[in-house]
């Protein structure tokens, strides 16, 4: 399908001749690949990234501001799961087993981050 054309190559500024039917059908598959990697990326970025992003054109342009934004949304995250952690007790309104369970899943998402 060609859908990381776009990715992989820079948008023509002009069609240098316009009877050459190569360049004709290369910029359409780059608009092609573009447009669907646009809606691909939007339809699967977070919708606490999605909120903060510009409306852009550019699939590659889309891209790096979606990891731009991650990085910075991780890094806040990071920081209240590590508070949560540091400050839990146990409280006794719930078993040990599910406080130790809430302690390991929270030490979990910090690892993936």
């Amino acid at each position: 399908m060609d859908l990381d054309l776009a990715m992989l190559e820079e948008k023509f500024v002009t069609i240098i001749d316009a009877r050459r039917n190569e360049e004709k059908t290369h910029y359409k598959a780059w608009e092609r690949s573009n447009r669907l990697s646009l809606m691909f990326m939007r339809m699967t970025v977070a919708n606490n990234i999605k909120t903060t992003l510009p409306n852009i054109d550019n699939a590659k342009e889309f891209m790096g501001l979606v990891e731009e934004r991650s990085q910075t949304v991780d890094k806040s995250i990071a920081g209240t799961l590590i508070s949560t952690l540091a400050t839990m007790k146990f409280d006794g309104s719930r078993t040990m087993y599910e406080h130790v369970i809430e302690m390991t899943n929270i030490a979990t998402r910090l690892k993936t981050l």
